[in-house]
């Protein structure tokens, strides 16, 4: 890794997880916790495996990372963020919400998705107007594997296993999932352009998104996904 071979603390920590791949290995953790090295390997499609192992040297070698030998069923090593590693959530978190707006459109045909991406933007711009409504689940099913959206006490929260059955389910393209969520795209449209939905609809009007607006949402989903 290059310095900036400056004395600023910015440069400084651009030392540090300024390489490509390297925030978003942190991303991984954050959401999936210990992880084995396939699961960093499936969640960053695009990565060589040799890359990904160098980045991890990096970021143990900086003292973010720390591996563990799991015991017996698991019996493999395991990743973690340290205590410092975990002092970048705030830094993640920020760059959702700048991302936010520029979710509507993708750059590429190639852009691939996983499931488990839902979970930072869901918990980082929703809230829940309704604090004193009875608990609610939403169900995401898109990517590789669901994301469970707990409603409760005005909190919005987010888990990769089900908490209870899911009071609505919402199924398709990860744009359209996503435009409903922040309701930044009508469920009438969602639907004509193949979004599924189960259950009860109400839970999605407890939803406020407290974000950047993505520009033309509409018109770049309708453009992006055949109906």
């Amino acid at each position: 890794m290059r310095s900036y071979d400056q004395y600023c603390s910015v440069a400084k920590a651009l030392d540090v997880v300024g390489d490509r791949w390297t925030l978003l290995v942190v991303r991984e953790l954050l959401l999936q916790g210990g992880s084995r090295y396939t699961d960093l390997l499936n969640g960053m499609p695009g990565i060589s495996t040799n890359l990904l192992g160098d980045r991890l040297k990096q970021l143990e070698a900086k003292g973010l990372v720390r591996r563990e030998q799991a015991p017996p069923p698991v019996a493999t090593t395991l990743y973690h963020l340290t205590d410092v590693g975990r002092e970048l959530e705030p830094v993640v978190r920020e760059l959702v919400r700048f991302g936010a707006r520029y979710m509507a459109d993708p750059t590429s045909d190639d852009e691939q998705f996983r499931g488990h991406w839902l979970a930072l933007p869901v918990s980082e711009l929703l809230d829940d107007t309704d604090p004193d409504g009875p608990p609610a689940v939403i169900e995401t099913r898109t990517g590789d594997r669901p994301v469970f959206i707990e409603l409760a006490g005005g909190q919005v929260r987010t888990t990769l296993t089900a908490p209870r059955e899911a009071d609505l389910v919402l199924a398709g393209a990860a744009q359209l999932v996503l435009g409903v969520l922040t309701g930044q795209l009508e469920l009438p449209l969602a639907r004509e352009l193949g979004l599924e939905t189960e259950g009860s609809t109400a839970p999605l009007k407890r939803l406020r998104y407290d974000g950047p607006r993505a520009t033309g949402i509409d018109t770049a989903i309708t453009k992006e996904i055949p109906a």
